[in-house]
């Protein structure tokens, strides 16, 4: 897909006004017609009809409303898409020219493939940018016993050190041009007086060099799947074309007689140094007790975070490693350079070759001082090779429309792929307490698990404000098969509803400020957030409660016509197929189940106060076993839907029996394209023997009597530093037995 999306036509846009229009006068339209002419014809209606009528309607006008939130998102991002103007390459060179702030990638990793992570480093390690740095934060415990894991584990660490290394020589070589061309053209040369015929001559050997660097690379690279294929085509050779793109102007410039000014001469070599001149490392927040241990993404970010801009003395206390403020600087400190912006960015996700240069520059124009997180919501991989990534990362482009709708309304919510946060933004949202002696500073939080829609809340109280980048410059994996999107998508499901009283006070710290919202804003952020719950519900009445036909009216069609419409045709701008709709409305059949489970998880923390523990998306080469219940339940659907169209058949309910045949071929033909016959069986089977099969017990060894240490294996630095919290066990075992004897 193209990095700027194509100008939309006019007919586009008033097609989509037309839409909306189109949809909201159904509505009206049935309200009247169907449901308050039935109470009028007949006043005297049984309480279960006025019951029916009053819950249909309910499901119809919330399912009707997500619709129109559709239709009101998209119609935002062809107008960002039709006034969007892309900035200069010159303007870019010129601002950075003489740049001093910093960017910091930050990059969480937990029991990741080595290969997956490479290709995020790499892509992070190729951005053109005057100061970077690439932080992995590796989340593995940082001594496993398993030799499998600690290979793994030693391999991940090992890139960080690989990529710099490999990098190294044609920084060297970039930064000797920048600093011979400077000695050249140093005082006394007017910046607009133009090179010499060698140094263009010079400029061209070093643009070649560079780009046969990457041409080199990108030959060299084992393309073993789609994402591969990604990763040489588009950041590679994306860049390494870039620069042959430079080459042709020079070299045009060469045959014309003429060649850049000083100024731009400049800018052309700084140019090469942004893009090989980059530091990476490795921080495990594991290995300091002093940092939070919390198993999430967040917090992960938030150990690393906490410590930039300081220096940290290493104090080994106990066996453990803890962190204090250094106040005399020693050469084994850890120092953790600060930055003005971050660059938060998953695992398996790769950036195009300006991601940072672009967004950063957003960030820095008139207008955008309070601006605090800017992103591209990343797209899919193309060319997957099963049938389920493929739908899925149909449903993710359609995600990434929607979203850049929704910052034409003010309503942007961060997508926790990729990021650049104003880091003095998060400044303002930290909370600091203390746990276990040590302060614990939080800046996003992990109270639900999805870290990045709370903080989006959270940074709007503050009077910040949160935009989508209009163009196509991240991608990310999506789940290869149903087990691992199981587990993805149930996480996405789950959290919205507690975070809605969050929204309800930032608004209502917005009005006392007498800020100006929109209304069409809070109805996007609702329908965001609570939209999956309402959705899900509302499909489960339709599909499983036999509503009188008196209800059902063409109007509900039509009401839902414009929706598919305009998404099929979104597909189909996205470089998928219009029919796609059939097979997204099939998709969310199956994953009805999943998408519940997420809601009812949400209302147990809600409940319970408990916190949901974070799970993260498997991200493997095997396939990932679903939970039995998530693939019994498509079938179950399939099974209701058989029923109830001989139930409806036998009484000529002509349009239940329709709804219930699409809802059973539908999910018939997704099961198999999705699931899968032979996984079903395979899943069910193990789910069974999970269920059934219970891992003994180790028999309890007669303890043999305890002997008590001798004051030279006493560990009296565990003693002094823990007291009598994590005391020795055999220490503990036998001087109790002595004191209960001198107690008597």
């Amino acid at each position: 897909m193209s990095i700027v999306h194509p100008t939309p036509s006019s007919r586009k846009i008033i097609l989509g006004r037309l839409a909306m229009l189109v949809t909201v006068g159904s509505w009206i339209y049935y309200v009247v017609s169907t449901v308050i002419r039935q109470f009028v014809e007949d006043p005297y209606a049984g309480f279960r009809f006025r019951l029916e009528s009053v819950s249909y309607l309910v499901v119809v006008t919330f399912l009707t409303f997500s619709a129109l939130m559709y239709l009101m998102a998209r119609q935002g991002a062809l107008y960002r898409f039709r006034e969007h103007r892309r900035v200069p390459r010159g303007e870019l060179d010129k601002h950075f020219a003489n740049y001093s702030e910093s960017v910091t990638v930050l990059v969480p990793s937990y029991a990741e493939e080595p290969h997956v992570v490479r290709g995020t480093l790499w892509s992070a390690a190729l951005q053109e940018f005057p100061d970077l740095r690439v932080v992995l934060l590796l989340d593995d415990p940082p001594n496993p016993t398993d030799p499998e894991k600690k290979a793994r584990l030693e391999q991940t660490r090992e890139l960080a050190g690989h990529i710099e290394h490999a990098m190294s020589a044609p920084a060297d070589r970039a930064n000797q041009a920048l600093s011979a061309f400077r000695g050249r053209y140093g005082s006394g040369v007017l910046e607009t007086d133009q090179v010499s015929s060698d140094e263009l001559d010079r400029l061209i050997l070093e643009y070649q060099a560079a780009a046969e660097w990457l041409e080199a690379m990108a030959e060299a690279e084992n393309v073993q799947d789609h994402v591969d294929e990604f990763f040489v085509d588009l950041v590679i050779m994306g860049l390494a074309r870039e620069l042959r793109l430079v080459l042709v102007a020079l070299e045009a410039a060469k045959a014309q007689t003429t060649s850049p000014d000083v100024e731009r001469a400049e800018q052309l070599y700084l140019r090469l140094t942004w893009i090989f001149n980059v530091r990476l490392e490795n921080f495990e927040r594991k290995r300091y007790a002093s940092l939070s241990h919390e198993a999430n993404k967040a917090m992960n970010l938030n150990a690393y975070i906490s410590l930039m801009g300081k220096r940290w003395r290493k104090e080994e206390t106990a066996g453990q490693t803890v962190l204090r403020p250094a106040t005399t600087p020693r050469e084994d400190d850890l120092v953790v350079p600060d930055s003005t912006y971050l660059l938060t960015l998953d695992a398996d996700s790769l950036l195009l070759r300006d991601y940072c240069l672009r967004l950063v520059y957003f960030l820095e124009s008139p207008g955008n001082e309070r601006v605090a997180v800017t992103q591209t919501p990343y797209s899919s991989f193309r060319g997957a090779p099963t049938r389920i990534e493929r739908i899925a990362g149909a449903t993710t482009d359609i995600q990434h429309i929607l979203h850049q709708g929704m910052s034409y309304y003010g309503a942007t919510f961060w997508v926790g792929a990729n990021a650049i946060i104003r880091k003095r933004a998060l400044e303002d949202i930290v909370e600091v307490e203390t746990v276990g002696g040590f302060e614990v500073r939080t800046y996003i939080q992990d109270r639900t698990v999805i870290e990045d829609t709370e903080s989006s809340i959270d940074l709007g109280t503050y009077g910040w404000t949160l935009v989508n980048y209009p163009e196509r410059l991240s991608y990310s994996a999506t789940p290869p098969d149903f087990g691992s999107l199981v587990v993805q998508r149930r996480r996405w499901a789950n959290g919205g509803l507690l975070i809605l009283p969050k929204l309800w006070n930032q608004l209502s710290q917005r009005r006392y400020q007498r800020e100006r919202i929109l209304f069409r804003e809070v109805l996007l952020r609702v329908n965001y957030m609570a939209s999956i719950t309402w959705a899900s519900f509302g499909l489960l009445f339709l599909l499983a409660y036999p509503y009188d036909s008196r209800l059902l009216s063409p109007a509900v069609f039509v009401a839902a016509l414009p929706y598919f419409l305009c998404m099929g045709s979104d597909l189909r701008d996205c470089g998928h197929r219009f029919s796609d709709i059939f097979r997204i409305y099939g998709f969310n059949l199956i994953l009805l189940p999943v998408n519940l489970a997420g809601v009812l998880k949400s209302l147990q923390q809600g409940l319970t106060g408990d916190k949901i523990p974070f799970v993260r998306t498997p991200k493997v080469k095997n396939r990932t076993a679903a939970p039995a219940i998530y693939v019994l339940i498509p079938y179950a659907i399939v099974a209701f839907s058989a029923l109830t169209i001989w139930r409806d058949f036998q009484h000529q309910n002509w349009g239940n029996v329709a709804f219930a045949s699409l809802n059973a071929v539908l999910a018939m033909v997704c099961i198999q394209s999705y699931i899968g016959l032979w996984n079903s069986v395979v899943d069910v089977f193990l789910g069974a023997i999970n269920w059934l099969y219970v891992t003994p017990k180790a028999k309890t060894q007669t303890k043999s009597p305890v002997v008590p240490k001798t004051a030279e294996e006493v560990d009296w630095q565990s003693i002094l530093y823990h007291g009598d919290r994590r005391l020795n066990r055999d220490l503990r075992d036998g001087t109790d037995r002595r004191r209960r004897i001198s107690l008597r």
